[in-house]
């Protein structure tokens, strides 16, 4: 964020010796650590509150979106439709299937009857 380097942090604190004095300065720099850590916290807790924020926002986005264009109960209707015409289609095949069944059984006993 800021662009400090080790001169500028050499000064600030040679400076601070001048002003505040050397009984008062480690009581000083203990304060200024626990305001600076306050501030860090915050701005922490803040930005994670934005953050959860904006996901909350984006999810309802999605949400709607897909409400929107495709609902459960269509999803359910078609999935339906589609397994009742599975479902003709297999019986019209058993059908077929027991006829053609009767039919061969049918020509075998002719076949039968006839070879006797």
């Amino acid at each position: 964020m800021f662009d400090i380097g080790f001169g500028e942090l050499t000064l600030i604190a040679l400076v601070a010796l001048l002003v505040i004095g050397p009984e008062r300065l480690p009581k000083v720099a203990r304060t200024a650590g626990l305001w600076l850590g306050r501030g860090r916290r915050f701005v922490a807790s803040v930005k994670a509150e934005i953050d959860r924020e904006i996901k909350a926002e984006e999810l309802k986005e999605i949400l709607e979106k897909q409400a929107q264009s495709n609902p459960v109960h269509e999803i359910i209707e078609d999935t339906k439709s589609g397994l009742s015409g599975l479902g003709r289609d297999a019986e019209r095949a058993l059908n077929e299937a027991r006829s053609d069944a009767e039919s061969a059984g049918q020509a075998s006993a002719r076949q039968s009857d006839d070879g006797k």
